[in-house]
């Protein structure tokens, strides 16, 4: 026990702490977009990634992952909010915590190894274009020193980390933010900087309870809106384990990972803050900048407490070109660009499965729908590339009789090449059908078998199954009417 706790908290205290810094910095302008966003006060959003921040630092099942309030958990409040208001949000965010741990409990995050690579760097990429594109809005029209600015955080996120002992031990998107303020506030630039993106409370959060009638009408207002949240709020902090156990070499326990995104949500709703989720892009900054260990988490948000409530006229000053530099870094080392290298060697169908995720998610700028699109037809593809493995064999001695032998999975999928596999037209005595090395699967494909068994009966001719296994005489047994005489008079009678 303390070796595991030394493992996941004390193991690079120093490295967590200034990625916390880092992540806390980057976490505010996001924490407050996303609240008008959800239109709600920017306190909101940040009293919200405070507490999950905190709160996942103990109860989530993958160190080093930061999660707070999310654009995508936003935009799925915009219409709560605007016609029940505050109030009903809060309650809403209770409930999506409650359904989050009880999908915990029944292993859900187990479903994620139905998630194919394909869609998986489908959304990463996808994503990485999103974490662009929001920082487009701070490049359009702006003055010729915001370009500069920009340009030079860039160039010291990147060329900082090649200075001897210093690069090693600073995150440089830290010296980059810190230089950029500095400079930004001796020369007096008039630039956006963070204090215009909203007003930043100056208060600690307070425990409170939604002021919302307990009664099944408001859990009738609320639910659906708490599924969506649980939902995607799971699906985003399930994909985005994934990349930092990729970025990390190390596992993450999935399901306590679900317990933990409810108990951190129940948390944000008690001090008035929104539902929230694991979030890629201060994940990734997160890793980048030496962070691994759940210290990390809990610094970021405990600096990002400290700073909006005792350092706002400090944090104020940040300007959103510093920012905007340390996001395109995360957007470029987010991005797959190995994906690109492989399109020609990949199968066509990986391909289409993980350019139509990003397509999607670009379009809709919804997570859930684009992974579920992907899901989809990766499952329709796998299905059919299955569905051909399945081959029927014809042993044509003696005359008089005939043995096929299937090879392979029948299902729904492959149902329609079995059945073409038998010719019902030949006057043969016997047919015997070999399924030693099949395996049936669904209903549809018990319904093809006993399409074929009553075709070759109605032509006189005697059929003999052989070999099934178990699991699928099992299916046969349940499902098939080829054997069962009353079933098949009430079958021919409808004729």
């Amino acid at each position: 026990m303390r070796k595991s706790i030394k493992k996941e908290w004390f193991s690079t205290p120093k490295s967590d702490l200034l990625a916390g810094l880092v992540v806390a910095l980057a976490l505010i302008p996001e924490a407050i977009a996303f609240s008008i966003i959800a239109g709600v006060d920017p306190k909101v959003g940040l009293y919200a990634s405070f507490s999950i921040a905190v709160i996942i630092s103990f109860t989530g099942g993958r160190p080093g992952m930061i999660s707070a309030a999310t654009g995508a958990m936003a935009l799925l409040m915009v219409t709560l909010v605007k016609d029940y208001g505050l109030q009903y949000l809060l309650a809403a965010t209770l409930l999506t915590g409650v359904l989050q741990i009880i999908a915990g409990y029944l292993k859900l995050g187990n479903l994620m190894r139905f998630i194919s690579r394909a869609v998986i760097t489908g959304f990463v990429n996808a994503l990485a274009i999103l974490i662009f594109m929001a920082q487009l809005p701070e490049l359009t029209d702006a003055p010729a020193a915001v370009y500069l600015l920009t340009a030079a955080g860039l160039a010291i996120i990147y060329l900082f980390p090649l200075i001897p002992v210093a690069g090693k031990h600073i995150p440089s998107p830290l010296v980059a933010i810190l230089s950029l303020t500095a400079l930004s506030m001796a020369l007096g630039l008039d630039i956006h900087r963070v204090g215009d993106m909203g007003t930043l409370p100056d208060t600690l959060p307070i425990f409170l309870l939604p002021e919302v009638p307990l009664n099944l009408e408001t859990l009738r207002i609320i639910l659906p809106y708490s599924i969506g949240l649980a939902i995607v709020g799971l699906l985003e902090t399930m994909l985005t384990s994934t990349i930092v156990d990729d970025l990390t070499d190390t596992a993450s326990d999935r399901n306590r990972e679900c317990r933990g995104q409810g108990i951190a949500n129940i948390g944000a709703g008690l001090v008035g803050g929104m539902a929230g989720c694991a979030m890629i892009g201060q994940s990734v900054i997160n890793v980048k900048s030496g962070g691994r260990g759940r210290l990390s988490t809990l610094s970021a948000g405990v600096f990002l407490l400290v700073f909006i409530v005792f350092l706002g006229d400090w944090l104020k000053q940040i300007p959103m070109a510093a920012l905007v530099a340390v996001m395109i870094m995360v957007s470029i080392g987010t991005f797959s660009w190995d994906s690109l290298r492989k399109l020609k060697s990949y199968p066509l169908s990986t391909n289409i499965v993980m350019l139509s995720t990003v397509v999607v998610v670009v379009a809709t700028h919804n997570l859930a729908i684009g992974v579920l699109v992907g899901v989809l037809l990766a499952t329709l593809f796998f299905a059919n590339k299955v569905g051909h493995f399945m081959v029927v064999k014809c042993d044509e001695t003696p005359e008089t009789e005939r043995t096929y032998k299937v090879i392979g999975q029948v299902f729904f999928a492959s149902t329609e090449k079995f059945t073409a596999s038998f010719n019902f037209r030949e006057a043969i005595e016997r047919v015997t059908i070999d399924l030693s090395e099949a395996h049936f699967w669904d209903v549809s494909a018990v319904t093809a078998l006993d399409k074929v068994v009553m075709k070759f009966r109605r032509e006189g001719t005697e059929v003999k199954l052989v070999g099934m296994d178990e699991a699928s005489a099992t299916i046969v047994d349940r499902f098939g009417l080829h054997d069962k005489q009353a079933e098949i008079e009430k079958i021919l009678a409808g004729h």
